[in-house]
Formats: C-alpha cells, structure tokens, sequence
C-alpha cells in the first residue's frame, strides 16, 4: 500500500469570496477527499486574518465530521496558548462521542509563544552572507527565511492576537507545554487528579475514542512531548522547511512507546499544487500571497487570482522573508508532485504526509486533490 495521503486545510477565502463560501467550500472539500481515499482531513486554527476562515477548530471539525462518515477529522493544531486544557479536552471528547474512532487532537504549542521568541526561532540572519540551500536525499531544505527577524509588525501583530485571546492575567506558574499535554491526557483515561490529589473527572472526554497528536516546526517542547509521552508527532514542512528534519530526528530520538504507540508515528505537512501540466500548476499556484503577508505582519489576505498576484510588487525584501516557503512549495503536473513527495517521504522517513492546497477557484483545489489521489495510488 502506499504511504497515506490527508488533507490540512486552512478555509482559504478566495479574493472577491466571503468566509461563509470559504467554509462552504472546506465542507465540499473534506466530502470528496473522503472519497477520493484521503485518510484525514485536519483543519488549522487562525486568527484576526482576513483570508483565512478556520479560527475555531472544534466547531469546524463537528461540522466536518457531521457531513462525512469515515475519513477521520481533526485539528493541525488547537494552540494550548489561547485555550485552557480542560475546555479542549471537553470540546474534541464531545465531538468523539459522536464519531467515535474519527477524531484527531492535534496540540500546538506557538501559541505559548511571544512574537521575538517566534522569529528567533525561524528567522535567518537580517544581513551578513545569505546561509545556502541543501538537498537531502532529493529533498530541498533551505536556509532560515532572511528578513523576517526585521519584520517589526510581525512581532506586533503576534502580541496583539495573544493579548486579545488572553483570559486573564498569566499565572505564576504557567504550566510547561508537556504538562498541558499531560492533562489532556489525564482527563482523556480518567487519572487526573487535583492539587489535593482528589479524582476529578471531565465528561463526555472520558473514555472518549480520540487520538491525541503533537504538532511542532523545530526540536523543542514539541518534539520532545511528542517522543516522552508515545504520541504521534506532525512535522511541518510546509511552514518551516528548514527546521523539518531537525523535528522528526528529535522526535524519534525522544520517542518512548506508551499503551496507544509502540513505534514514533511521523505526519510530514507539504504546500502542494497540482494540475495536468507544470505550466498550469505554476499558474494555479502564483497567488502564493498570504504567505507574504503573514510574514510581513498584515495577517492573511484573501487568496488572489493569478490575474491579481501578477500585479504584486516583489522586492527583494517581500522575497527574502518567504524564499523558504516559495521555494519548497510543491507544484507540477501529477507525475512532478509525486516524485518530489516521494523525495519529502524518503528524506523524513513520514509515514504519513499531509497536504495543503490554497488556489483562488475551488474547482481547482478540487481538482489537485483528484490528480494527486489518482496518481499516488498508481505510482
């Protein structure tokens, strides 16, 4: 059999669309990705975008799951920053009572993160040499993103968000990001306990037939609870390609097996466009804008059409903080995306790997999904 395909999906908002069609079009999305075979539709969790609509993962994924009935649906990922444990643990146990065996947990952890604490992270170096590229086995990996480390407004903007998703004052003691997973943990087999050591139990969660995800872009805390804990790990490629396999080589040197995994279980994230030619998958895949405006701290636009993204004014500036992502995004003709996630699956050992497609016109979302489905079960 070949290696499974899913689907990650942000409701992309098309230029000229509002957010009801982008979720109209999600929902269409995840019925013929079902179809098609894909294994796991995972929807994202954003913010204060005008171009993206998937801001409440939970609500999404019930509605997901409503509308379909095999393909298993989940988040990638709720951020454990802006959402108390217990709340999520309650929301995904609700959802997977009534779709038992189908649903995904996945746990991020950048909303744990403030906007210079993200940009150390990924950002490469302001000035100075430009760091260089290299491929490994077939697989480009390329330097930090330059520039980004300049990017002052997205620093603001990340505060900005966290500061409006806040519940409250920080406690003293905020718990490290292993703990919160362990507590999701805990309410999900009914073993959590309180500060007293008193038995507290958190229905519907309990029992409840889910698997619990971590998702991470680097080696760190994910990565790490990730491997401690026996959880299946999401790596993405498609939002840090220079760090992916720094993660999955992290993960699986932490991995420890646990009741529900005995080996490290590796999900690898890929940016893909497919058409019936490179030259029409190039064109589809040109309004690659809300990368650029992410990054240069305007949040995600609506998606632009080919004919819109012609007219965008590139910099060597507005390209050096998105040469990473423009640069690993995987666009061609099916026989093309195929071999190149052939390259991406052998390079990170994925046992999975987990597809993003934005274009402007659904129809064409679709269509990449079709193409690449038929082609991958062929090859």
């Amino acid at each position: 059999m070949p290696t499974p395909l899913s689907v990650l999906d942000l409701s992309p908002v098309p230029s000229g669309q509002t957010s009801a069609d982008a979720l109209r079009n999600t929902i269409d999305l995840a019925q013929r990705t079902e179809h098609l075979g894909y294994r796991r539709y995972w929807v994202a969790e954003h913010h204060l975008m005008r171009g993206v609509a998937s801001s409440a993962p939970a609500v999404l994924i019930a509605l997901i799951a409503g509308a379909t009935s095999r393909i298993r649906v989940g988040s990638a990922a709720v951020l454990l920053g802006h959402h108390p444990p217990l709340v999520v643990a309650e929301q995904f146990g609700t959802i997977a009572q009534l779709h038992p065996g189908r649903v995904d947990l996945g746990l991020g952890r950048s909303g744990l993160l403030r906007g210079r604490e993200l940009v150390r992270r990924f950002a490469g170096p302001a000035d100075g040499p430009a760091p260089e590229a290299k491929v490994v086995d077939g697989l480009l990996i390329p330097p930090k993103p330059r520039g980004l480390a300049r990017s002052e407004r997205f620093v603001a903007r990340i505060e900005e968000q966290q500061r409006l998703l806040s519940t409250g004052e920080p406690a003293e003691s905020p718990l490290d990001y292993r703990a919160q997973v362990e507590q999701i943990l805990r309410f999900v087999d009914g073993g959590f306990r309180s500060a007293s050591g008193e038995p507290l139990h958190a229905l519907p969660v309990e029992g409840a037939d889910l698997d619990v995800w971590v998702l991470g872009s680097s080696a760190g805390q994910s990565s790490a609870a990730a491997g401690s804990l026996g959880l299946p790990f999401a790596a993405n490629y498609h939002v840090s390609p220079s760090t992916v396999l720094e993660a999955v080589a992290a993960y699986r040197d932490d991995f420890t097996a646990s009741a529900k995994l005995a080996r490290p279980h590796v999900v690898v994230s890929a940016d893909v466009v497919v058409a019936d030619t490179d030259e029409q998958a190039r064109e589809l895949a040109a309004p690659y804008g809300p990368v650029h405006s992410i990054r240069a701290g305007e949040g995600a636009n609506p998606y632009p059409s080919p004919a819109e993204a012609a007219e965008f004014p590139w910099t060597v500036q507005a390209r050096e903080i998105v040469a990473d992502r423009l640069d690993t995004q995987i666009v061609g003709s099916p026989e093309t995306v195929v071999r190149k996630l052939v390259s991406l699956r052998d390079a990170t050992a994925a046992d999975e790997l987990v597809i993003t497609t934005a274009t402007h016109d659904h129809a064409d979302r679709v269509r990449s999904y079709e193409l690449l489905a038929k082609s991958w079960l062929a090859s």
